[in-house]
This record gives structure tokens, sequence and C-alpha cells, in this order.
């Protein structure tokens, strides 16, 4: 047998020794290093993207909101301190039952835009428990399908009931000026302003908007004023002029504009009547504004024309019921300056003087509160009695 060169360089008796081969790999370490945080760092900017946590990792807290207990709330009672309680799950609108409207003042032509109920109020089922307000009649309300709304009961009226007080055998004697100061219920801070600074006589008018109607017209009984709920109707330039959600309209037929109604009377209680809230086109027609006057004097209520519109089927309407009923002479400022305003407010007094009452209409505005408290005070003086809406209706059917 042959054998090879390499079996002849090896000595007899030792096994052939190879070299080890060594495996290279083809990165060094700090590139390898490199690799893993690369991949590290799309991995968590993976997660960021795509979880469903929108604050992309960010440290969270959840917080458990519990009622109180008895004891909680007797010992917190005695110690004086107040005791935070979990909103209830009907005050906790969602988005879809909530819209946002942008109502015009009427004097001061100001836009402001509130979120208010919307669509789910017309789902709004017959049992949801009322929240009373204090000083309303139970007796005097009746269950819709949208909570509870005026009734006559008893032989009382709304009207009657809710009416302020005042010396009615005085004003019978004298001219009288009734003042309304209406487009309440949104803007708590100019809501609050009319209820604080005007005098209990002048009547207050709330829109059926806002997040809390009942909270602020209780407010302002709780001051003595009287207070009208405004319907929304639609005006001649409507929808370019929204007065907002439910508005009355006259393509709708009379049981979708009296369902509308309704919705709008159960915002909240304790009015003596209701006033039009813009809706110059809705009130001059009879058509349709007879149902509504009907049904409104068949439930007890008064009814306040702004006198916006002069061919206003508002008046006729009412006389046919017997309605308590009252139309607006002029706007206080319709040009809202101090100067116009205190103007306006000498007109009221000379047509007091002329026929023995006068009625004026007026906004909120800082302006007109002002101007409005500082000439109500030496009124009396000049031999013109300050009266609620009411007790001008009453003597105007009187006379």
């Amino acid at each position: 047998m042959a054998e090879t060169a390499d079996d002849l360089s090896t000595p007899l008796g030792q096994e052939t020794v190879h070299p080890k081969r060594r495996l290279r790999l083809p990165f060094t370490g700090l590139q390898a290093l490199a690799v893993a945080l690369g991949l590290f760092l799309v991995a968590f900017a993976g997660f960021a993207l795509f979880n469903d946590n929108p604050l992309g990792g960010e440290p969270t807290a959840r917080i458990v909101l519990r009622q109180p207990s008895p004891a909680e709330k007797s010992a917190a009672a005695q110690s004086g301190a107040a005791v935070p309680e979990a909103k209830s799950a009907a005050k906790q609108a969602t988005p879809s039952d909530q819209k946002t409207i942008t109502v015009i003042d009427g004097s001061s032509g100001k836009r402001q835009d509130f979120v208010v109920a919307g669509d789910g109020a017309d789902k709004a089922g017959t049992d949801a428990a009322p929240v009373p307000m204090a000083g309303v009649d139970q007796r005097l309300l009746e269950k819709s399908r949208y909570g509870m709304i005026p009734v006559v009961a008893d032989g009382l009226k709304p009207f009657t009931v809710y009416a302020a007080e005042a010396d009615r055998a005085k004003a019978a004697r004298m001219p009288v000026v009734a003042i309304v100061v209406g487009g309440l219920g949104v803007g708590a801070a100019k809501t609050a302003d009319a209820i604080m600074k005007l005098p209990p006589a002048v009547t207050l008018a709330f829109t059926p908007y806002g997040s809390d109607p009942s909270r602020l017209a209780e407010r302002a009984r709780a001051q003595r004023h009287e207070i009208l709920l405004q319907i929304p109707m639609e005006p001649f330039d409507y929808p370019d002029n929204d007065p907002g959600p439910q508005t009355l309209l006259t393509t709708l037929a009379a049981e979708q504009n009296l369902d509308r109604l309704y919705w709008h009377l159960s915002r909240f209680q304790g009015y003596a009547g209701i006033a039009n809230f813009m809706g110059a086109r809705f009130v001059a027609a009879d058509t349709v504004m007879q149902p509504i006057i009907r049904e409104a004097a068949k439930r007890g209520l008064g009814y306040l024309d702004d006198g916006s519109a002069p061919r206003s089927a508002a008046p006729s309407l009412a006389a046919g019921q017997a309605m308590p009923f009252a139309k607006a002479d002029l706007a206080i400022d319709a040009v809202p300056t101090a100067l116009e305003i205190d103007r306006a407010l000498a007109r009221l007094e000379s047509l007091a003087r002329e026929r023995g009452l006068a009625v004026g209409i007026a906004s909120a505005l800082p302006v007109s509160i002002e101007r409005i408290a500082a000439w109500s005070k030496a009124l009396d003086s000049r031999g013109i009695m300050l009266v609620p809406l009411t007790t001008a209706m009453l003597k105007s059917k009187s006379g």
C-alpha cells in the first residue's frame, strides 16, 4: 500500500493533528448591540402607534367614585364639611345626545354657542323620574313622554299659582309698567345677574336650552321673580336663522308641533305662561298658531307676544280662548346703549300714562340690567308702578 507524503512526514504512532477552523461573525459586538437597540425602538414605536391607548403609553390613573355611606354623610353634616357624591348616569350625557346651537341676541346681534340636549331628548322615556322644583305644585303637573308638563287641576291654573305677588288693587288705580327680560337659561353668569340685580317685579323669560334650566328657574322664583317659558318658533329666514332644536315650524303638522311644544314645556316648571322666541313667520300663520294657543290655554298658561311680528295672529287667538295675554309695546334695548335704553324706558312711562299700562321687553345685557335697575328705583315717586307681567295681563283683561 502506498504511503502519502503526509503519512511519511508523521512519526509512526502519532495521530495527524489538523488546525481548527474559527467561525467568524458577519458583524462586531458593538454592531450587534446597535441592531438590538434598533429593534427595541421599532417595537416601542409600533406599540405606541397601534395600541388602543390614546395616551401612547403615558402613565394613567383610574379613579373610582363611590356614593358615601349614610354614616359618612351624617359625620360630614355634623362637621359642616361637604360630602362629594358621584354623578348619576342620567346627568352624564353622551355626545350623541347633545347638540351645539348658536343663539343670536335679538338686541346686540352677538352670537353664542351652547351645548344642549339634542335628539336624545326625543327618545326620552315616560318613566324617567322628574326632578321636582321647590315651590312647584305637584298637582299642576302631568306626565308626558318627555317629562312633566303643566296642567289645570282642582280648579287651579299655573298662571294663577305661579303669578308673582303684587298689590293689584293699587295697580288698578295707577299707570303700570311691566318689563320682561328674556333669553335666560343659556349663560349662567348673565342669568344670575338678571336674577340678583333686577327688582323682583321684573318678569324673567327662560329659553328651554342650557345645561340645567330647572336650577336657574328655581333660583329666579326664590328671588320672587315671575318666570315665563320662551318657545322657539320659525322666523322668516329659517333655517339660516335657527332658534334651536325642536323649533315649531309652519311646515309641520299640528300634532308634530304639539309634540315639540311638549318637549319645551317639560324642560322646567313653575312658569306662569309662555312667549314666542323669534317666530315672525310662525306667529303670523293662523292655522299653525291656533293649536299652540289652544293647548297653552287648556293648560292654564298666559301668553306674551314679543311684538316683533306686526301681523301676529296671537292677539285674536288668545282672545278667542279667554287666555291671559299681553303684547310688548317696544324692545327696550333694541339699540343697546345706556342713552337709548333710558329713552326707551321714558317712552314706556309715557305709554303707561296714556293708556294705563305698557309692556317692554329686553335682553339680559349688562347695560340693560344696569339701566333698568337704576330706572326702577325712583319710578314709584313719578306716579308709575312696576308690576309683574301677570298683573299687567289681568289689568288689561279687566279694562
